[in-house]
């Protein structure tokens, strides 16, 4: 890893912060989905969905090396850049390291207060899912 996951997360909280709207953090986020890494259409099943999203979240991980990488794709476009912005920090950390995290910096970039409240459940719902990823890792 070329950086902790504090600077990682400090990082994310410096881009958002160069946006004074949250029109344009909006488009930020969907660049973010973007650029997601393509996602095996296979892997589209029921079994990788995250689970209280309103719209499809597919999350997929494995553990090399003892640490956690993801991918993930959303048939939404602002979803898809959420589920991307919670992977691009959290991939390839240790089980522990993402365990022990609060993902406090999502509340520091006022993302879930900027959200609908279907939207905010589903970001709670990824981020619990992705703990729960790494709990069962350890």
């Amino acid at each position: 890893m070329s950086c902790t996951l504090e600077e990682k997360k400090q990082a994310v909280i410096e881009d958002f912060s160069l946006y004074d709207e949250w029109l344009d953090k909006y488009e930020y986020l969907i660049e973010l989905g973007k650029n997601l890494d393509p996602y095996p259409e296979e892997l589209k099943t029921d079994d990788h969905l995250i689970k209280g999203c309103q719209s499809r979240v597919w999350l997929d991980y494995w553990l090399q090396d003892n640490r956690l990488y993801f991918r993930a794709d959303s048939d939404a476009i602002i979803t898809k850049g959420i589920i991307s912005l919670l992977i691009g920090v959290y991939s390839g950390r240790t089980p522990e390291e993402i365990a022990a995290d609060d993902f406090g910096f999502v509340a520091d970039i006022g993302l879930r207060d900027n959200l609908s409240p279907t939207r905010a459940n589903g970001l709670v719902s990824m981020i619990e899912t992705i703990r729960t990823v790494a709990e069962n890792a350890r």
